[in-house]
This record gives structure tokens, C-alpha cells and sequence, in this order.
């Protein structure tokens, strides 16, 4: 493990990787304010050829979305580098639409926000629940309407700040039918938010996991599917590749199960003081303060 603190060593870096894979929320951002640096850190990476590739296990947005956020942040993504963005929500079309082959007659229903909604349309997989579910249960009447439905093929959970029991009641309704497929966009625990934490993706679907007695298909990071789609629209060489990210349990496992190298950045999940305590077994190739330095050594005020 290496601190990067100074132009020799993060050079060393920079001029063995090709391509960077980039977590976004505690890595480029936090909430919705640009981490310092983060600017002038892309903007070097991209003189110096780089492929930047941008992987988050944050379903609640499309890439077309995130799109739309990068560029509000002055991050200067252009239109067809979409391709470029990894979500949880585009991993679950994905799967579902090219490995799974879901069958166009059936339905998925969303314990989840629109990024799924829009990532499944585009694949053209028909979805229900999600936001139009956001409204909860408020009569024995309603309860007793939620019924097995076997033109239900899937259940995907991602997160949900609207998350509410008829969410839950229908989806234990309908994964009750063990032909029905229980998917989840990620298995974060935690959802970071300016810098604090939250309940995640996976503490979201464990009341399921415990009522079922079923547990999900679980994609994004660390999961190897999500290496794998990104591998296959860019083919690059895992050795000339770096995972940048803030939690040591989804991005840096994620990198080096794929064999890349890895880099965490001190501004999200993790803190030092975990990353140098006992408890803690995953060890990073890398370590920066922030992304946002490496701008700050190239191009000092």
C-alpha cells in the first residue's frame, strides 16, 4: 500500500494505467457538491489519454442522469461518452435482458426509483411498482388486493427512499412463486449522503431476504457482472486499468477481483483510521487524500 503524496508517485500511477474505472459519490462528489480538485484531476487524466470510466452502485439514477449530472458539475462529459457510465440500474438490464434472456410477456416490479425504471424500458423489459408504488398501503381493502401474479418474472430491489410495507407486501407476494426472480442492483449496507451514512440497498432488502427465506442475485460492485459488461464494450487490459473508489468492501474488492489496480480515496466511506486498524483486511494498492490531488500536483494554484 502507497500513499500518494507527491508528483513522483502519483506519476508512477498515472503512466501504468490506460483506463480509469471511477466510482462517483465520495470520489467525485459528495451529495451534490464537486469534491475540490476533481475537476482539474479529470482534465489531467484526459490530456494524458486516459479512458475514464465511470462505475456506481447508485441505482436511483439512469445514465442518461448521471450524464446530466457530470456536465451540471462542470465535469465536461460529452453526449455519446453515455456509453462510458456504469450504473447498478444499466447492470440489472443487462443481466436480465442478455444473460437472464427475460422473457418479453413477463413483468419485473421495482422495489426501487426511476433509474431502474428507465435502464429495464430501454432493454425493453416491461416494469411496474417502483415510484408508481410510492404511495402506501391505507385500507385492509388495498391489503387483501395484493394477490400472486404470475405475469411477475422478476423482483429487482435497488434503493428506495420511498420504501414502504405495500413494497414489501408485494414483493414477498410475488417472490412467494419461487419461479420468480429475486435481483438486487447492489449490496451496499450504506448509502453515503454529504458525507454522512445511511441505510443502503442491501439493509433495504434484507426484510425480504428474512420473509422469504430467499436470497437475491446481487450485481454492482464488488460482483463480477458489472467488470464484465464493462470489459466487454471496452476490452481493456485489468493491468493497465485502476478501480478509484472510497469503500474498501465494493470498489477496491471489485478492482482486485478483476485484477486491476487499486486506488482509495480518503473523502467517502472509508476513513484512515479503519483502513490502518486490525479489523481491516482489505488492502488497497494505492491511497490519496482525494482524487482531487492528483489535479493539485500537476496543476498547483
Amino acid at each position: 500500500m502507497e500513499y500518494l503524496l507527491s508528483a513522483e508517485s502519483a506519476s508512477i500511477l498515472v503512466n501504468s494505467c490506460d483506463t480509469f474505472l471511477l466510482d462517483m459519490d465520495g470520489v467525485l462528489w459528495q451529495g451534490d457538491t464537486l469534491l475540490p480538485g476533481v475537476k482539474e484531476t479529470l482534465s489531467y487524466l484526459r490530456q494524458k489519454g486516459k479512458t475514464l470510466v465511470f462505475v456506481t452502485n447508485n441505482s436511483t439514477k439512469s445514465r442518461e442522469s448521471y450524464l446530466q449530472k457530470l456536465n451540471k458539475l462542470g465535469l465536461d462529459v460529452e453526449h455519446q461518452d453515455v456509453e462510458k457510465i456504469f450504473g447498478s440500474s444499466f447492470a440489472t438490464a443487462v443481466y436480465l435482458s442478455q444473460v437472464v434472456k427475460f422473457p418479453s410477456e413477463k413483468k419485473v416490479y421495482v422495489v426501487g426509483q426511476q433509474g431502474i425504471i428507465d435502464e429495464l424500458s430501454r432493454v425493453g423489459i416491461q416494469c411496474c411498482g417502483g415510484p408508481e408504488d410510492k404511495a402506501n398501503i391505507s385500507s385492509d381493502t388495498e391489503m387483501e388486493s395484493i394477490v400472486p401474479d404470475n405475469i411477475i418474472g422478476a423482483v429487482v430491489c435497488g434503493f428506495d427512499i420511498d420504501i414502504n410495507y405495500k413494497k414489501y407486501a408485494k414483493a414477498y407476494t410475488y417472490l412467494s412463486n419461487n419461479e420468480c426472480l429475486f435481483i438486487a442492483t447492489n449490496g451496499d449496507t450504506t448509502y453515503p449522503n454529504n458525507g454522512r451514512l445511511f441505510p443502503g440497498t442491501g439493509s433495504l432488502f434484507t426484510p425480504l431476504v428474512a420473509s422469504t427465506k430467499r436470497n437475491p442475485v446481487v450485481l454492482g460492485k464488488p460482483h463480477k457482472i458489472m467488470l464484465d459488461c464493462i470489459m466487454a464494450k471496452y476490452n481493456f487490459s485489468p493491468d493497465r486499468t485502476c478501480m478509484v473508489g472510497d469503500r474498501l468492501d465494493t470498489d477496491i474488492v471489485f478492482g482486485q477481483s478483476g485484477g486491476t489496480k487499486t486506488l482509495l480515496v480518503l473523502t467517502g466511506v472509508t476513513s484512515e483510521d479503519y483502513l490502518k486498524s486490525s479489523k481491516n483486511k482489505i488492502i488497497p494498492d494505492f491511497v490519496i487524500d482525494s482524487l482531487g490531488s492528483i489535479g493539485t500536483i500537476f496543476n498547483p494554484a
